[in-house]
């Protein structure tokens, strides 16, 4: 019992008394605010619905930004390499 006590930060007893207490009071302010366990969740849902497309929306717009920057970067790169490489090209070996 003293590993259940030490995990839940005191006796079991007074723990589970503190989150009784502590949920009658959250679950007041809810309802004030007119707000049901079911709407809370449907609002989460709706939330990282529109995190994961905005964050997949980034992740299109930096992939077109690599294929853009690609298109000039990997030609340029290619032709260096390859004047670096040739025996007339003028690059330290």
């Amino acid at each position: 019992m003293a590993g259940l006590e030490k995990f839940m930060g005191g006796s079991v007893m007074g723990t589970i008394i503190k989150l009784v207490v502590i949920s009658i009071a959250v679950g007041l302010v809810l309802a004030w605010l007119d707000l049901t366990p079911w709407e809370l969740l449907a609002r989460l849902r709706r939330f990282l619905e529109r995190l994961s497309a905005q964050g997949f929306g980034m992740i299109r717009d930096l992939f077109s930004y690599f294929l853009l920057g690609a298109v000039i970067v990997v030609p340029i790169w290619l032709v260096l390499r390859l004047l670096k490489s040739s025996p007339s090209g003028g690059g330290k070996r």
